[in-house]
């Protein structure tokens, strides 16, 4: 039975947001609407301006995208999250990026689980080794076009229940199992291994960090600090 390690992938492993970027490359190409931006611009300034928070600009992303990639034909998708992917694979934090390298050559199954588009999160986690990717599955109708439904929204909400599911389904062992995250929806999973790293964790992660003695690691610049 192999090791596991559970890594949450944007703003953990990926400097950004897959989901974000691929929104914007979307709008670039003409698939999605120019006036789509203006759907979650003010939660973005407010979040840069910090009077919102995160979860309220990256929840308006997610409902413009659920809008727009209705009608989009799979292909289309397809081709711009491989491009995302190819252009954005160096966009790493060295922290996470050198402890998904170092788990790999250890033997570790590596699993990602994440709220963007599972379609972009298998170009992005692919080329760095992982095992197994979760994400938000969109359903296709009848001529590949996107309907807009999120297919099994209650499992990849949950993800606790996800890992539950990998290790019952890749016989898999807690035993020695580390998990990645940085904010609160990471909780579910880092509460269940034994090594639980909250990485660059927002306010509410790091207060269950602290309560819990949970590792607590911080990247700015080219510089990690262990807290």
């Amino acid at each position: 039975m192999k090791k596991v390690a559970i890594f949450d992938v944007d703003g953990t492993i990926f400097r950004s947001s897959l989901l974000i970027e691929l929104v914007n490359a979307m709008i670039k190409v003409g698939y999605f609407p120019p006036t789509a931006k203006d759907e979650y611009a003010k939660e973005y300034q407010q979040w840069l301006n910090r009077k919102g928070t995160y979860d309220d600009y990256i929840g308006a992303v997610i409902n413009t995208f659920i809008k727009h990639i209705r009608g989009v034909a799979f292909k289309d998708f397809a081709h711009i999250s491989t491009k995302i992917a190819k252009e954005k694979k160096d966009q790493t934090y060295i922290f996470t990026r050198d402890l998904v390298r170092d788990l790999k050559k250890d033997g570790y199954f590596l699993l990602a689980i994440s709220q963007s588009p599972k379609g972009i999160l298998d170009e992005f986690c692919h080329r760095l080794g992982f095992d197994k990717i979760y994400g938000r599955f969109y359903e296709l109708g009848p001529q590949d076009q996107f309907t807009g439904n999120v297919v099994d929204l209650h499992l990849i909400a949950n993800k606790s229940n996800i890992v539950k599911r990998a290790v019952e389904k890749e016989h898999l062992t807690l035993t020695g199992s580390i998990g990645v995250g940085d904010t609160k929806d990471d909780i579910a999973f880092l509460e269940m291994v034994e090594r639980p790293i909250c990485f660059n964790p927002n306010s509410e992660l790091y207060r269950i960090a602290k309560l819990n003695k949970w590792e607590i690691v911080v990247e700015r610049k080219d510089v990690v600090y262990h807290l």
